[in-house]
């Protein structure tokens, strides 16, 4: 499983370029800004976007997949043309790619999940073009999510921040899906409902348990490891303390025999004594 991010050189700067394969083709758009290279990146967007990267990475982790952020998709040969770069795009079933962008049906299928993370410039786009443009390259699920707060007028005119299409197999189109009365929404690809939290898209599984990054679920496997360890030390104290409350009472046992003995031999030898032979009690 691979996570990689585009890097492009400035304009003019072609120094330690990756020299194409012969049957590449050398994009104008690898060596020159596109249009939303050139825009900013505000702090809720970076961060909703590294925190999926991460859930996601770990989900994926024992599985061969790319997961790529900002990652320039061609689907001609045309050098021309402008790619497409989701925020986020899953490629299930092939490692991550060293080149420079990905030749979709040249280097592998298209993603099967892109993300959008919503800005001021891109958000209109993101809802009413992208949808169109991501069927026709055969994603089969798209998620656009607004992180800004408070949420953008055409989130807030829709009343959600949260959108997703999936692929309907009969026409190949993109179908807008409804979130349900938790404002989920379901993705199958990703077995996991996304749920939006403020800034932040969280995933779930099915049983309701929260999809964690790599960190979190160590110090979560570090935390149980810990409580077991404090669970183990209680119960060999109280097994200390039952043992010895046990070699008390064996103790104290032993002591009221040897008390009940010393008391039978001073009656027997009270009834010799008397001239009584105790042993006729018996």
């Amino acid at each position: 499983m691979g996570v990689s991010k585009r890097d492009r050189p400035r304009q003019g700067d072609t120094t330690n370029m990756e020299q194409p394969l012969p049957d590449e083709v050398l994009y104008y758009y690898d060596v020159h800004p596109t249009e939303e290279d050139l825009m900013s990146e505000t702090p809720p967007h970076a961060r909703v976007v590294h925190y999926l990267m991460e859930v996601l990475s770990w989900a994926f982790h024992d599985q061969v997949c790319a997961i790529h952020e900002n990652y320039g998709f061609y689907q001609t040969s045309n050098e021309n043309e402008p790619p497409f770069a989701p925020d986020i795009a899953i490629i299930k079933g092939i490692p991550e790619q060293d080149a420079r962008s990905y030749r979709v049906g040249v280097y592998g299928p298209p993603p099967q999940i892109a993300f959008e993370f919503a800005s001021e410039e891109t958000w209109r786009k993101d809802l009413l073009k992208k949808p169109l443009a991501y069927a026709r390259m055969g994603i089969a699920e798209y998620y656009a999510y607004d992180p800004n707060q408070p949420p953008l007028p055409l989130s807030r005119k829709k009343g959600r921040r949260l959108f997703g299409w999936q692929r309907d197999p009969a026409s190949g189109l993109l179908r807008e899906m409804s979130p349900d009365n938790q404002g989920r929404l379901w993705s199958m690809r990703l077995s996991s409902y996304l749920v939006p939290d403020g800034t932040f898209l969280r995933l779930y599984d099915h049983a309701g348990h929260l999809r964690l990054t790599q960190a979190q679920a160590e110090k979560q496997r570090a935390d149980e490891e810990a409580r077991q360890a404090r669970i183990a030390r209680q119960q060999a104290r109280v097994a200390k303390q039952r043992a010895t409350i046990a070699e008390q009472q064996t103790k104290e046992e032993a002591q009221r025999a040897r008390i009940a003995e010393q008391q039978a031999n001073m009656y027997a030898a009270k009834l010799r004594e008397l001239g009584i032979d105790p042993d006729q009690f018996l």
